[in-house]
């Protein structure tokens, strides 16, 4: 073994497995990392009603809020891993953790929607880095057999950054300032930089890093191109119209290029050779559909909480506990069921089962149903989306080794997070049409000629409503976000149906 390399306890060179505790120490940094990452999406979910209306920014804008961030996430996901394989992960992490940081920072400062949404793609490059690397690293210390019961720990963790985001900053919305939460994941993001330096130790590779800027750049083009048609297409200009004309072959060709530069790059951010797996191939585009039903449920709440319920943003992340319960314990309790059996398939069938039909009931709630029967509805969607998230990456990470390892793993995070890019600025441009069209038609119903300068696409200030117009608005807004989960339905029972089509392979015993 050369003198700059680190023996790797998985490796066949030293072959004692690292416990149970030096995993968890390894994981503990990382665990924080991927908190952060979680928080800077979930922590202005309830505070962007708020955000928007004090920048002056328009129902376009709320969707571009989330969407900036998770474009960035989607790009940056595989180039991320793909690098992984290449150079230091550690250094990566502590590079990823320091992007997230200083655009954090900058974001709090913003004085308009440009910069906000700006600060929000850095934002979004730096939670990919940490997304990303987080299960290339568990998976280069952690066997697909044991992985389960570690991936259980990151599914929880999803869940607690998801729960703790809309309630960290609901409080922070009501009691101090919606800039307050960009600051509050600084802290998290320098206490993870501080414990991955002191826990985090792995092998030094060295090897030539040859990145593939080609590919990077028609990959983030071809994404870029269609995300911002679905975002403005029926908004900014007509779904007919030149616009589309220009942006979606424009995509299309971008990403039909990605493949030829693909196959002749010697060092791939996607390499070909993975489509050449079947079950690659299934879970991938199982995690593209679950990743519309995942980000539809966390984003579009915050909005059905407060502007159709009239709740106050800490009480909207209140009220969303029920999606991160069941997630919590679908995700621990199938990772640790995967590790004891080595059965996995039966939880993404169930899990995708189950988020089907919780959308569908999500689908059947107004702005006045009582939310005792709102909350079983959130339950399901979060049981279902907990079986699936982690175990797919499991089902993926069984399937190659080696230097393919990164870029596979990460993958399955981009078709993710590139489902929920895809699913925001889709259902978010429906949901401001629909919204639009019921405010009219009630306004109309009801004789009465909405205020100067009201319209259905800026958001609404509730309080500032005349008492009129206050419960046609809301009404507007449960119709509109229950027509949302309605249309994700779909989605996540195609993903019932890749995830039948997967073959069942038994879990390796080694990371390699």
């Amino acid at each position: 073994m050369p003198a700059n390399e680190v023996p790797d306890a998985s490796t066949p060179d030293s072959p004692v497995p690292m416990t149970h505790r030096e995993v968890l120490e390894t994981l503990s940094g990382l665990l924080l990392g991927m908190f952060v990452a979680i928080l800077s999406s979930t922590v202005v979910s309830n505070a962007l009603p708020r955000i928007v209306a004090d920048l002056e920014g328009t129902e376009s804008g709320y969707t571009w809020i989330v969407t900036a961030t998770l474009l960035a996430t989607t790009i940056s996901t595989p180039i991320w891993g793909k690098l992984a394989d290449l150079t230091s992960k550690k250094r990566l992490v502590q590079v990823a953790l320091g992007i997230f940081t200083v655009s954090s920072m900058i974001a709090g400062l913003a004085q308009n929607m440009e910069t906000l949404i700006a600060m929000r793609v850095f934002q979004g490059i730096g939670a990919g880095g940490l997304t990303a690397l987080s299960q290339v690293i568990l998976a280069s210390i952690v066997s697909p057999r044991e992985r389960g019961r570690y991936s259980g720990y990151l599914g929880a963790t999803f869940a607690l950054g998801t729960v703790a985001g809309p309630l960290i900053g609901g409080a922070i919305t009501e009691h101090l300032s919606w800039r307050w939460c960009f600051y509050v994941g600084v802290p998290f993001a320098i206490a993870a930089a501080v414990v991955l330096q002191k826990t985090l130790h792995l092998p030094t590779i060295k090897r030539p890093v040859r990145i593939d800027y080609l590919g990077a750049m028609t990959i983030a083009g071809g994404v870029s191109l269609l995300l911002v048609w679905v975002s403005l297409a029926g908004h900014q200009f007509d779904w007919a119209s030149w616009e589309t004309a220009v942006m979606v072959p424009g995509g299309i060709a971008l990403l039909a290029l990605t493949v030829l530069v693909e196959s002749r790059a010697s060092e791939p951010i996607i390499p070909l050779r993975l489509f050449e797996n079947r079950t690659v191939v299934l879970a991938s585009l199982a995690s593209l559909f679950v990743g519309v039903g995942l980000f539809a449920s966390t984003i579009f709440l915050g909005q059905y909480f407060q502007l159709a319920r009239g709740d106050s943003p800490m009480m909207a992340g209140v009220m969303t506990t029920p999606l991160i319960l069941g997630l919590f314990v679908t995700s621990t309790v199938s990772g640790r069921a995967v590790t004891r059996t080595g059965r996995w398939k039966v939880w993404l069938v169930a899990g995708a089962a189950t988020l089907t039909v919780g959308l569908l009931l999500m689908s059947r709630v107004g702005w006045d149903t009582t939310y005792w029967l709102v909350a079983p509805a959130m339950l399901v969607v979060g049981a279902g989306t907990g079986m699936m998230m982690q175990n797919l990456v499991v089902a993926v990470q069984n399937e190659v080794s080696g230097p393919d390892l990164g870029a596979a793993s990460s993958f399955v995070a981009f078709t993710r997070t590139m489902g929920g890019a895809f699913g925001v600025s889709a259902l978010g441009a429906l949901l401001g049409h629909r919204v639009e069209e019921h405010t009219t038609e009630g306004l109309a119903a009801a004789g009465i000629h909405p205020p100067e300068g009201h319209g259905g696409r800026s958001i609404p200030s509730l309080d500032q409503l005349p008492a009129p117009m206050r419960p046609i608005v809301q009404a507007a807004y449960g119709d509109g976000i229950a027509e949302i989960f309605l249309a994700g339905a779909p989605f996540a029972f195609f993903a019932l149906v890749l995830c039948l089509l997967i073959r069942e392979r038994a879990l390796r015993e080694t990371t390699s």
